[in-house]
C-alpha cells in the first residue's frame, strides 16, 4: 500500500521522525549530563578550597570523601622539609657558643626560617653566615611588657610565633618553633609531621623528662625548647589573638605556656610526640640516649647543660659526631634492638649511632627499654617520683652492669649495607657474671653492626642476629622481625 500523501510531500517517514526525536532527546540528555558534571566539579572545588573550616557541614563529609579526597591526594603532594618553616629565638650574647648546633642540622637553601636576636648583631659576627638561619631582630615589645611585667625573653620568645608567621612564606604547612640550642633531625621530623593533617588545627610538642617542671608549667604543654609544631592554620588562628592572649595571662612565666593557655582558649589541646626531648636533665644522658623509645628522635634540648653525648669528645664535637650517623639514616637513630648470644648468656642492646651495652645476662627487651639512670633530674633534691618513665638505678653488680661502647665510625659497605661500629668506653672493673656461667665479655672491644640502608618505617622495630664472634670483636646484623617475635 503506498505512503499516505502527507508524508510524501514532506518527505519523512513515521520511522524517521522517531530516528529525529530520539537523537534530539540522547543530544539534549548529553547537555545534561554535561552541565551536572560541571556543577558537580565546581561544588567539589568549593569543598577542597573550604576543607579547613570547621564549621564545614557535616551532611557534605560523604561527599567529600568520595569526590573530594580524590582530587586532595593528587593535588597536594605529600610534606617534605619545603613545607616547614621554623622560628628559632636566641640572643647576640649566646650565639657564639650555640652557632655549632644550629649549623649541625641546618640545610641552608633546603631549610626554611628565621633567627631571632635581641639586638643587632655585632661587626665581629658580621657578615652573617650562610650556614645559618637568616637574623632577624625581634619587634619591640615595651607596649605589652609595660602592662604585663611579664619577663622580656619569654615574651619575645612567645611573640616570635606571630614574627615568624608574619614572615609571609609560601606554601608552609607547618611552623616550628624552637631555641638557639634545638638540635632538630628534619628527616624524621618530616616524616612524623605528614602523618597529621596540616589543614587542621594541630599542636605538637613533648613533656620535660623530669616531673616536676611539667607540675609547674603543665602536663598539657608542649616544652619549647625541644620544638612546638604548629599547622598553618592553627598559626593563622592564634596570631592575631596573640598579644591580647598574652595581656589575659600576666600570671604565666614560660612562653611555651603561653602559647598552650591561647591555644586551649581556642578549643585546641596537646598532641604529645616520643621523640621530642627537652632534655630537662643534667650530667650524663647516656643511659636515655641507650634506651630511646620506640619512635623516631626528633630534637635533643639543652646540649650545654648536660654532658658531652660522647664522653671522648667536646658538646660540638659531639653533635656532629651523632650527625654522621644521622646523616646516613636518621630513621633508625638511636633506636634500639637486642640481640642474644645464648651460649654465654649475653644481652647485646644497641642504641643505632650512639652505643652499645653488653649484659652478661638475659635479660628481655621490657627490662632493657627502661633507661639507666646516669642522670639527675632538672630540679635537685627534691623526692621522688622524678622522671615522666621508668628507670634502672646503676649498679656495681656484674650480672646487671653492662660493658659500655659507643658509636665510633658507619659506612656504606658491599652487599648493600650499612656498617656502624661502635668501641668499648672503657673496663667495666668486675668480675664475670657468676650465675650465669662466669662467661666474661671483657675481651669484646669493638661491636660492628650490620643494618639495611632502607628507611625503618616510624614506630617499627628490628631484631638482630649475632653472625659472629672473634677474638676482641662481635658482629651483628639487624633483619625484620618474625611475625609476633619475642625478644626475650
Amino acid at each position: 500500500m503506498p505512503p499516505p500523501l502527507s508524508s510524501i510531500k514532506s518527505g519523512v517517514t513515521n520511522h524517521q521522525r522517531f530516528e529525529l526525536s530520539s537523537d534530539t532527546f540522547a543530544g539534549s540528555l548529553c547537555r545534561a549530563l554535561v552541565i551536572a558534571g560541571v556543577g558537580f566539579f565546581l561544588i567539589s572545588l568549593f569543598l577542597v578550597s573550604h576543607s579547613n573550616y570547621s564549621g564545614q557541614s557535616e551532611l557534605l563529609s560523604p561527599l567529600q570523601r568520595i569526590w573530594v579526597s580524590s582530587y586532595q591526594d593528587e593535588s597536594e603532594s605529600r610534606t617534605n622539609i619545603s613545607h616547614i618553616v621554623f622560628g628559632l629565638v636566641g640572643s647576640v650574647n649566646g650565639w657564639r657558643d650555640r652557632r655549632p648546633y644550629i649549623e649541625a642540622w641546618w640545610q641552608p637553601n633546603v631549610t626554611r626560617g628565621y633567627l631571632y636576636l635581641d639586638v643587632t648583631p655585632p661587626e665581629d659576627l658580621l657578615p652573617w653566615p650562610s650556614s645559618s638561619p637568616p637574623f632577624r631582630v625581634s619587634e619591640d615589645n615595651s607596649k605589652i611588657l609595660e602592662i604585663t611585667k611579664h619577663d622580656a625573653t619569654m615574651v619575645r620568645i612567645a611573640r616570635g610565633l606571630l614574627e615568624t608567621f608574619r614572615e609571609g612564606d609560601e606554601g608552609v604547612r607547618w611552623i616550628v618553633m624552637g631555641d638557639d640550642d634545638s638540635i632538630f633531625f628534619l628527616e624524621n621530623m618530616v616524616e612524623v609531621l605528614s602523618k597529621h593533617d596540616h589543614n587542621e588545627y594541630v599542636y605538637i610538642g613533648g613533656h620535660s623528662e623530669s616531673i616536676l617542671p611539667n607540675v609547674i608549667h603543665s602536663f598539657d604543654m608542649g616544652f619549647g625548647g625541644a620544638g612546638v609544631a604548629f599547622s598553618y592554620p592553627l598559626a593563622a588562628a592564634v596570631v592575631p589573638r596573640l598579644d591580647d592572649c598574652i595581656k589575659r595571662y600576666p600570671m604565666i612565666y614560660a612562653a611555651d605556656q603561653m602559647w598552650q593557655s591561647c591555644l586551649a582558649d581556642l578549643g585546641v589541646y596537646l598532641t604529645a610526640q616520643k621523640g621530642i626531648h627537652q632534655i630537662d636533665l643534667h650530667e650524663d644522658i647516656s643511659g636515655l640516649l641507650s634506651a630511646h623509645p620506640q619512635a623516631p628522635l626528633i630534637s635533643l634540648h639543652h646540649p650545654e647543660k648536660v654532658s658531652p653525648f660522647f664522653p671522648f669528645l667536646d658538646r660540638h664535637q659531639s653533635v656532629n659526631h651523632l650527625f654522621k650517623a644521622a646523616k646516613l639514616d636518621q630513621s633508625r637513630l638511636l633506636q634500639q634492638t637486642i640481640c642474644y648470644e645464648r651460649k654465654s648468656n649475653w644481652s647485646i642492646s644497641v642504641s643505632w649511632g650512639y652505643s652499645a651495652h653488653i649484659y652478661e645476662s638475659v635479660y628481655p627487651k621490657s627490662i632493657l627499654q627502661k633507661p639507666l639512670e646516669t642522670f639527675m633530674p632538672w630540679v635537685k633534691d627534691v623526692p621522688p617520683p622524678l622522671y615522666v618513665f621508668n628507670t634502672r638505678l646503676l649498679s656495681t653488680d656484674p650480672c646487671q652492669a653492662p660493658h659500655v661502647f659507643f658509636f665510633h665510625s658507619i659506612d656504606k659497605v658491599a652487599g648493600n649495607q650499612i656498617l656502624s661500629i661502635y668501641g668499648r668506653a672503657g673496663s667495666r672493673g668486675l668480675p664475670a657474671c657468676p650465675v650465669t656461667g662466669g662467661h666474661s665479655a671483657d675481651h669484646i672491644s669493638k661491636i660492628r653492626v650490620f643494618s639495611s640502608p632502607a628507611k625503618l618505617e616510624a614506630n617499627s622495630r628490628e631484631c638482630c642476629d649475632i653472625v659472629r664472634l672473634d677474638g676482641n670483636m662481635a658482629e651483628l646484623k639487624y633483619r625484620a622481625c618474625g611475625k609476633d617475635e619475642v625478644v626475650a
